[in-house]
């Protein structure tokens, strides 16, 4: 029987603080950040559901072309979407004690709002970090019909 495996994770919430690029001495790019995510629903003190103010901050990791993309154009507080799988680390440090972290490791970053320098649109592994601006048009397709509706009386809404 194969076993099944899946490690996905999908956040939207508040940078906590302006991440900062850091390069490794092989010259990698790199950025830790938090994102603060309200919880969907917690319990009030009698027990009922109610939306309160809790918070998960929850802590992320992002490598070379995201972590350039990500330090570029989010700050302190904007609103940022990212993708990625949760990864677990160990290390002795100088006191010789073992510690554990576990982390979010971001493979993509999208913005949230329209704030963003393409509000909706995100960074998903291209170096090229200008995307064209979409293009709309006010007229009608070839071979579209329209009629005009003299009369809001046969909406259904």
């Amino acid at each position: 029987m194969a076993s099944l495996n899946l490690n996905k994770v999908v956040l939207a919430g508040h940078l906590t603080a302006t991440p900062e690029l850091r390069q490794t001495p092989n010259g990698v790019s790199v950025t830790s950040f938090s994102i603060a995510v309200n919880r969907r629903f917690s319990k009030n003190s009698d027990g009922n559901s109610a939306q309160n103010a809790n918070v998960d901050f929850i802590n992320c990791v992002a490598w070379r072309n995201t972590a350039d993309f990500i330090t570029r154009y989010f700050k302190k507080g904007s609103a940022i979407c990212i993708t990625g799988s949760i990864q677990t680390r160990t290390w002795t440090d100088q006191q010789n004690v073992k510690r554990y972290a576990t982390e979010v490791l971001a493979d993509e970053a999208y913005f949230v709002d329209s704030t963003g320098a393409q509000g909706g649109s995100g960074f998903q592994g291209q170096d090229n970090f200008e995307q064209p601006a979409p293009q709309f048009s006010t007229e009608p397709s070839a071979g579209a019909q329209f009629e005009d509706m003299s009369s809001d009386d046969d909406l259904p809404f």
